[in-house]
């Protein structure tokens, strides 16, 4: 029965390869292929044909609108809906119409959304531009279906606003330098390298009707106050545990969702935390696989609404427990459907793989801080470094095998032998021999390499992946663009890559890590080896802007140092704004829900001790005595810190915009609001819980 289900509702909703195989012309078909997999110039009698296929497919589907939908830098989707209808030339009736030139180009107001600088106020004018590359599908919602059609989003003055278009500028400058690379080896018919990316994605469910009690959820995704329950994760009882029935009904109709759009839902299971869950596709190709991501998180959300839930993407949704991430699983594939990074079974004779491995650990090396901030957001702050997450150092994790062949190539100049798996004795004879790989893997590594990719693991959970992936992409076509310049060069190309990677090797195995990264020894031994320890999104933001991160950009044309210079500030303002509203919703939370509680909570009681003393005079009500002068005393303590965090608030709004205030609301603000939430969460614990006035940490958690 699954397999049915899968089978028919599979990609129905996506105008793909196979539908427009179907729907189009054979000549159309072929050159929008060309298009698509070569870059080549769509024209615009072509774009009609297609349009009007697109138009005739969704109108079968009971689409009314189209939607060019964006990837502005505000981290999520956006868009705009125009209906087909067209007014006859008559008047008497109305046409349905979509044009070649509408598929192509739509014009969104610019204005509005972060542009660090590059748009002002009154200049509205921006430009969505189809990516063919990426299949356009059908949504439906309560406004009926509406074809969506992925796009880039420019200003009118041609800079990116989007996170798609520079995405897509890095895939294109990594697949050029990986193909000169191929070419020394003899891989002539290698005529593209695409990035191959599957993102894993961590949440938490809660019930809807106890997050809409809590403000903080409302309006910043996390809990600002909560006091831990008696149990948490520490019986490791709910990692891959039984899936319960309640969350089991929305994994199941949230793959069904999925699968309709041409996801490749693959895994789900329980996460650490309690109520946290993660959901894992199969690969694709990183433009689509962000779009895709993006439709999961939307997805994710809009099911949990159905069911009476609600779905926080949040890095940090709970203290005490762990947070979210959204591991990136990067590799480079050719379109002869290679993978660059699978190392074969003698690793040590794999030149070429070598080559590409030590050109991603310099690239790593030399882009740590860089790398961090692709991975930044004000939520991620609280998760990196914990024992959680990965450290906010950036490693490289290896495995014995390939730390072994590097270690020989480093001390000898040549590696002679590779270590191999073997077979796993379990000790029951009714069990199967295991084949058991070279290596064991490792949690605690920020970038780790696990068979035949990469999973950079510090990616916050609700950001796009695009930027971590244009990041990623850039940081290796520079070094590629580098070893070709010298190989190309070369007079003896056999010594020369064997110098090239030893070298290359002994000058960046520093930051090559197998140990456990949560330790404090590593901490210190990464300082002694020189490696950036950033650990907050606002000391990341200056590497954007570095003069080395504005050469490496331009060379490759993924960002003009123009971009560069508006991202920091959208990085600087996004910061800023969120903790600004985290503070704000600290201060009303305490002083309409929190303080006035407790006072009733105070008032009882004073009661009830004054009522236990005029009945029985002598009765001993030192117990209550205390109780009310704890409660008193903490009380003063929220009033004291509430009033504190306002004042702080209100200084912040003096700095100047950019990095001097996202300084202070880091430094300042942000270690304010820590003393604010200690005495609430105190009071949590001794004041009765039919008077508190919130939902806790144990029905948010443990009540789903």
């Amino acid at each position: 029965m699954a397999k049915d289900v899968i089978s028919e509702v599979f990609a129905i909703d996506v105008f793909n390869d196979v539908v427009m195989a179907e729907r189009l012309p054979k000549k159309v078909y072929a050159t929008l292929k060309k298009t698509i997999e070569e870059g080549e110039e769509l024209d615009l009698d072509i774009a009609n044909i297609v349009a009007h296929a697109m138009k005739e497919w969704a109108l079968e589907r009971g689409a009314t609108h189209y939607t060019h939908w964006f990837q502005p830098m505000t981290g999520i989707t956006a868009e705009k809906h125009d209906s087909f209808i067209s007014a006859a030339s008559n008047g008497g009736k109305a046409i349905l119409e979509f044009s070649g030139k509408e598929l192509i180009k739509g014009e969104p107001d610019a204005s509005s959304f972060p542009s660090g600088g590059l748009r002002a106020t009154f200049e509205a004018r921006g430009y969505t531009a189809w990516d063919c590359t990426s299949p356009a599908f059908l949504r439906e919602d309560a406004a009926g279906v509406t074809l969506c059609i992925p796009t880039a989003f420019c200003s009118y003055t041609g800079e990116a606003l989007d996170k798609k278009t520079p995405l897509l500028r890095s895939m294109e400058a990594i697949s050029t330098q990986a193909v000169r690379v191929l070419k020394l080896f003899g891989h002539d018919d290698v005529k593209k390298v695409d990035c191959s990316v599957g993102p894993e994605q961590e949440y938490f469910l809660v019930d809807k009707e106890k997050y809409m009690k809590r403000e903080d959820l409302i309006y910043t995704g996390r809990t600002l106050f909560g006091a831990m329950p008696p149990k948490g994760q520490e019986l490791d009882d709910h990692y891959f545990g039984s899936i319960k029935e309640r969350i089991a009904g929305y994994m199941k109709e949230l793959n069904v969702e999925l699968w309709k759009l041409g996801i490749l839902s693959k895994t789900q299971h329980n996460e650490v935390a309690p109520a946290q869950h993660e959901m894992a596709p199969i690969y694709g190709t990183a433009n689509i696989a962000t779009d895709h991501n993006q439709l999961v998180m939307e997805t994710m959300k809009k099911v949990a609404k159905r069911r009476g839930l609600e779905c926080l993407l949040h890095e940090k949704p709970f203290a005490g427990v762990n947070g979210s991430g959204k591991h990136n699983n990067w590799s480079l594939v050719t379109n002869t459907g290679k993978n660059l990074l699978e190392p074969g079974k003698t690793p040590h004779e794999n030149i070429q793989f070598l080559l590409i491995l030590s050109a991603i650990i310099k690239a790593v090396d030399e882009n740590a801080a860089l790398l961090r901030l692709s991975a930044s957001n004000p939520g991620n702050d609280h998760r990196l470094g914990a024992n959680e997450a990965p450290p906010a150092i950036i490693s490289i994790f290896l495995g014995e095998q390939l730390e072994d062949v590097i270690s020989q190539l480093i001390e000898t100049g040549e590696a002679k032998s590779s270590k191999q798996g073997g077979k796993l004795n379990i000790g029951v004879h009714t069990l199967p021999e295991l084949k058991k790989d070279a290596t064991d893997r490792n949690r605690t590594s920020p970038f780790a390499f696990t068979g035949n990719k990469f999973e950079f693991r510090m990616v916050a959970s609700s950001m796009s992946i695009a930027g971590a992936n244009t990041v990623l992409n850039t940081i290796v076509a520079d070094v590629l663009s580098d070893m070709a310049d010298e190989l190309e060069n070369a007079e003896n190309f056999d010594l020369a890559v064997h110098d090239l990677i030893k070298k290359t090797l002994t000058d960046h195995q520093r930051v090559i890590f197998n140990g456990n990264g949560y330790s404090e020894e590593w901490v210190a031994e990464a300082e002694r080896r020189g490696l950036p320890n950033v650990k907050t999104m606002v000391d990341a933001v200056p590497s954007l802007i570095s003069e080395k991160s504005i050469k490496m950009f331009e060379k490759f044309k993924v960002f003009s140092e123009v971009e560069l210079h508006s991202r920091a500030e959208i990085n600087y303002e996004a910061y800023s704004k969120a903790i600004n509203i985290e503070a704000k919703t600290m201060i009303e939370m305490v002083n309409k829900k929190y303080i006035p509680a407790v006072i009733k909570a105070v008032a009882t009681l004073a009661e009830s001790i004054n009522s236990v003393k005029a009945a029985v005079p002598s009765a001993d009500v030192s117990v209550q005595t205390t109780l009310l002068t704890d409660t008193s005393a903490l009380l003063a303590k929220a009033k004291a810190a509430v009033i504190n965090l306002q004042e702080v608030v209100t200084e912040a709004a003096t700095k100047e915009e950019g990095a001097e205030q996202a300084t202070y609301f880091k430094d300042v603000v942000f270690s304010t609001m820590a003393e604010l939430r200690a005495p609430i969460d105190s009071l949590e614990l001794i004041i009765d819980k039919e008077a508190w006035p919130v939902p806790t940490y144990g029905e948010l958690l443990f009540e789903v």
